[in-house]
């Protein structure tokens, strides 16, 4: 790629993320470069003019065209049911009770893509047999037109409907060759709108104006600017209680303090509070609630920490020696990490240390920082590099053999992560979250007294683990939460039995 390509396609880039939001990497420069070829081709002039127009906004049509040819629409109905479980069983009475009798009930799918989520979300309000009266709202806004019209037209494959429950789809679908065309009752309940969502779009996000707002898999793409932009202009459009569910792999971590954590139906969601340092819960029509807020005893630890949004701040007051910079005799760089790090402003602290170079006075707990942010990021292969650098210096680090047991588990391995908890015990016996990991990797295999032996010592050990590994190992969990994640755990194994 010639220095004037790489110019123009970097200018290409940022136009995206300033006008779509969408976040690019070095990595996709060189496709970015053939698309931007392809719209020169298409369009004619020269690529200075074409990248003035696309930078100052006058080009919509461009920018819809751009959307059709680098958003990801994949979806299907029922996608993730566990979300709509909880969205059934405790936001749907919820939200109707605070609403009253006559109120409207009010719901935004943001980043429809193909309107398969907004209409499972319509079957699922009809199955619910509402009062008639009830004045229902269910609003569809995706950025790409193709399949806003796609959503419209109502007709999807049996791919589509690969998790949606057959008596729902024999009641709600009609077979027409080899599609499935949606009841006309469930189309007129959903409006679909092409509407971009890092837009200062005042009517969309109307203050205080959904209870329930579902934006899936849409984040992860956004730019950090603009993922805080889109997440605030989210919190000020809820309703105060009103929920929010995001996707498997997205998290508010370091994002917003407008919203508690909530759990059920071992999934995660969100509610609006409303309140700064607002603390993850139990939803209060939720027959299972709890004083102790029961965190999911999922299989997958990585996802559970990655989906957290506690505050590693509250922990980090009674572990001084990770975050004070006054007290620290670290590296300057490394100190501003540690502080940036407990205030889980991951990103940032990680392109500090980046940036800096190491010094033959580094010890290992530097690059076990440097993992666990990298794995915090989201980088689970350059956290798994940090940490073996980490054990070819001493191979039985158990912070070290942690961290790779939660990238090999994210990686698809639980073999390898459950031989690299083993190996974090052996090195440490005092150290729960291996054995915290350990347990719940038993509990996925199926291995009951391999469960019950390391999530009981994880218990004990748990009680007195330094407040400083947790704050850097917890996820964001308090001592507590990880106790009653632990205990939750047990419950549920011996409830398979």
């Amino acid at each position: 790629m010639s220095i004037l390509n790489m110019s123009a396609t970097e200018r290409f880039r940022d136009a995206i993320a300033q006008r779509l939001g969408l976040r690019f990497d070095e990595s996709k420069l060189d496709s970015l470069a053939d698309l931007l070829r392809v719209r020169l081709e298409r369009r004619g002039g020269a690529a200075a003019d074409y990248l003035d127009r696309l930078a100052s906004g006058d080009s919509p049509d461009e920018v819809s065209a751009l959307a059709q040819e680098l958003t990801v629409p994949e979806t299907y109905f029922f996608r993730h049911i566990e979300q709509f479980r909880a969205f059934q069983d405790v936001v749907l009475p919820e939200r109707l009770r605070a609403s009253g009798t006559d109120g409207a009930l009010r719901i935004l799918s943001a980043g429809c893509a193909s309107g398969d989520e907004a209409y499972s979300l319509a079957i699922l309000l009809r199955e619910a047999g509402l009062n008639p009266f009830r004045r229902v709202s269910i609003r569809a806004v995706d950025l790409n037109p193709a399949v806003v019209r796609r959503a419209n037209a109502g007709r999807y494959s049996a791919w589509a409907l690969r998790e949606t429950p057959p008596a729902l789809r024999d009641r709600w679908f009609r077979r027409e060759g080899r599609d499935f065309l949606l009841d006309g009752a469930i189309r007129e309940a959903v409006t679909f709108e092409q509407r971009n969502l890092v837009d200062d779009d005042a009517e969309l996000w109307l203050p205080e104006s959904y209870d329930v707002i579902f934006c899936r898999n849409a984040l992860m793409y956004l730019t950090q600017e603009k993922m805080r932009l889109v997440v605030g202009r989210i919190a000020r459009a809820l309703a105060p209680g009103g929920y929010l569910f995001l996707g498997h792999a997205e998290t508010l971590r370091g994002l917003s303090r407008a919203f508690a954590l909530c759990h059920s139906h071992n999934t995660f969601y969100y509610r609006r509070t409303g309140e700064a340092g607002a603390q993850r819960t139990t939803p209060p029509s939720h027959p299972a609630a709890s004083p102790v807020a029961r965190l999911s005893p999922s299989n997958d630890w990585i996802e559970a920490i990655g989906r957290a949004a506690g505050r590693i701040g509250k922990l980090a007051k009674a572990a001084p020696d990770l975050v004070s910079v006054s007290e620290d005799s670290s590296p300057r760089a490394v100190r501003t990490a540690r502080t940036l790090f407990a205030q889980e402003r991951f990103e940032e602290a990680l392109a500090i240390l980046d940036a800096r170079k190491a010094t033959r006075h580094d010890g290992p707990e530097v690059g076990l920082l440097h993992a666990m942010l990298l794995m915090h990021c989201g980088r689970f292969l350059d956290a798994e590099a940090a940490s073996r650098a980490i054990l070819a210096i001493d191979q039985h680090h158990a912070g070290a053999h942690y961290v790779l047991a939660l990238c090999r588990e994210k990686a698809g391995d639980p073999t390898a992560a459950a031989r690299h908890d083993r190996a974090a015990i052996e090195a440490d016996a005092s150290f729960a979250m291996p054995r915290l990991h350990a347990g719940l990797l038993a509990r996925q295999a199926g291995d009951l007294q391999g469960m019950r032996r390391d999530l009981g010592r994880a218990l004990l050990l748990l009680r007195r683990e330094n407040a400083s590994r947790l704050a850097l190992f917890g996820g964001g969990f308090t001592r507590p939460a990880l106790i009653a994640l632990c205990e939750t755990a047990l419950q549920h194994g011996e409830s398979r039995r």
